[in-house]
């Protein structure tokens, strides 16, 4: 059919699209399907949505209006954060954290386990408190956390139906300054982590793993909860703006404003503008989550390999994710800290390379991100029989199953 995801790296095997426009559409054609998958955003850079031959929803259509409750809010199973955030921030209400990207879609980002920064700021799954799923024989359901089932239910990869409305929690709006300094030495970045993530709301460092320092610190901090810093553990302040792959001659014409200038949650916490091409835009991701308490050892094990890692990278991120109680979560029993590597679009040498960080990453018990590239099969999930059992009470003909999914979770 020669569609394919954001990045262009995968076409999908589907033998058909479709595109629903309301709720009773979707139904319609669940029930008649033999196999099927939601779209959304197609940001996911392996196989986790696709349906090979069977049937794609490309939600993009999907009505999605949006309400705004007490405390919550909620929205269509196509939003993007990007196309309600302004909306929400008008009425005086703000998400607790964003994806670097505003550009994705609220349901798949939370089935895949994504996670904007902060150390005491847990996924974005974690503000999920009602979900409504059009499950296998075309019925809609809805679940909260009134539900023994919700914490197996939010990260769901796809496995339980197709989500059409998803509820937020929501905090009062709040305004964030980004600032960023340069060239953190890794000694420092080893010695002081905990205060480096405690410098704000949310850190981001940048790296290529082979640079004699940490290229970028990214400091978002509440315009209410802010400290002036002439240096940060020898970083100094930027002399511009930046773009995270900075160091690889990248402008920063598509990042949110920095400097140190106050502005709404929605225009600071993501790295990305809505209006620009998120990241690079031509790249290929991966991205692995270790115990907080591991964080600099899982750092200097990947350092001995930089060299190897280094000549693939446009960038890399690492920053620290709170824990959560969902059952597939990366984050999942524990506080985590996150290793994003950017890759350049060179798929066959970067699937070589992710076995041996894998490899270095192992001792540490890193769970891959579920939308991304990786190579062995994800473990360590104590709750992950009871997720299958749970998709076979909702899907118990495999509707929604896929080679994915066979693969990594039900083990076939």
């Amino acid at each position: 059919m020669g569609e394919s995801n954001w990045a262009g790296n995968l076409t999908y095997g589907a033998d058909a699209v479709t595109t629903p426009r309301t709720v009773a559409e979707v139904q319609e054609a669940v029930a008649a399907a033999a196999h099927v998958k939601a779209l959304g955003s197609r940001h996911c850079f392996n196989d986790i949505a696709d349906s090979p031959g069977g049937v794609l929803l490309d939600l993009r259509a999907l009505e999605a209006g949006v309400e705004i409750g007490e405390g919550t809010v909620t929205v269509g199973g196509s939003a993007r954060y990007g196309d309600f955030a302004q909306q929400l921030h008008d009425a005086g209400f703000a998400l607790p954290n964003l994806a670097s990207l505003p550009h994705i879609t609220v349901a798949g980002s939370v089935a895949t386990g994504t996670h904007g920064s902060g150390r005491r700021q847990p996924g974005l799954a974690a503000a999920v408190s009602g979900i409504e799923l059009v499950t296998a024989d075309g019925s809609v359901k809805t679940f909260t956390r009134a539900d023994a089932e919700f914490p197996g239910l939010v990260v769901g990869l796809g496995a339980f139906g197709v989500v059409t409305r998803l509820t937020l929690d929501v905090v009062p709006a709040f305004d964030v300054r980004q600032d960023v300094f340069d060239g953190l030495p890794w000694e420092a970045a080893d010695r002081h982590f905990d205060e480096i993530e405690d410098a704000g709301y949310s850190v981001s460092m940048f790296t290529n793993w082979a640079n004699d320092r940490i290229d970028q610190v990214w400091v978002k901090s509440r315009a209410d909860d802010f400290t002036e810093r002439e240096e940060l553990f020898g970083a100094v302040p930027a002399d511009g703006p930046r773009h995270p792959a900075h160091a690889a001659g990248i402008a920063a014409d598509n990042c949110t404003p920095q400097q140190g200038v106050p502005g709404p949650w929605h225009e600071r916490l993501p790295h990305f503008a809505l209006a620009f091409t998120p990241s690079v835009g031509d790249e290929l991701q991966s991205e692995y989550f270790v115990p907080y308490r591991d964080a600099a050892a899982a750092v200097r094990a990947i350092r001995e390999i930089g060299d190897l890692v280094a000549p693939l990278l446009l960038v890399s991120e690492i920053r620290a994710i709170a824990g959560d109680d969902l059952w597939l979560s990366p984050c999942h029993g524990g506080d985590r800290v996150a290793l994003h590597f950017t890759w350049q679009p060179r798929q066959p040498e970067v699937e070589a390379v992710l076995p041996v960080l894998e490899e270095r990453l192992a001792p540490f018990g890193a769970r891959p991100h579920w939308g991304k590239l990786f190579h062995a099969t994800p473990s360590g999930y104590p709750r992950l029989e009871e997720f299958r059992a749970l998709a076979d009470r909702l899907d118990p003909q495999g509707k929604f199953r896929n080679p994915f999914l066979h693969r990594h979770v039900f083990g076939g």
